[in-house]
């Protein structure tokens, strides 16, 4: 019984960016995370033993986003890798980041990267 996980619009400042300022002053982030698992025994025993439990997850990806790295592909793998590597019941990751109000010469709301593994 595969089930997704989707933990929505985490908030960060860290220092990713390949402008220098950008690593030094920092930026706001945002991560959406999907995270696919075989549910079966915790939908049967109602223990969260048995599932992947996502406050957990929220510290793995607090801890890569306070890693600085230049490219937001870079994060995003690392990302992936490091949920897969704490979590031995996770099937396949989903990570969505979000550079907000990016330094681009105009206005938006946000540039992001999306990739799964």
């Amino acid at each position: 019984m595969n089930t997704t996980i989707h933990l929505a619009d985490m908030q960060f400042y860290s220092h990713h960016g390949c402008f220098d300022e950008e690593r030094i002053i920092g930026t706001r982030f945002s991560v959406d995370l999907w995270l696919t698992y075989d549910a079966s025994r915790a939908a049967a025993t109602d223990d969260v033993n048995d599932s992947v439990n996502y406050a957990l997850v929220y510290q793995t990806v607090q801890r890569v986003m306070g890693e600085p790295s230049h490219l937001l592909e870079h994060v995003a793998r690392r990302m992936i890798e490091a949920v897969k590597g704490d979590f031995s019941a996770v099937i396949t990751v989903k990570a969505k980041i979000c550079k907000l109000n990016p330094p681009l010469g105009g206005q938006m709301s946000h540039v992001s990267v999306e990739m799964e593994g």
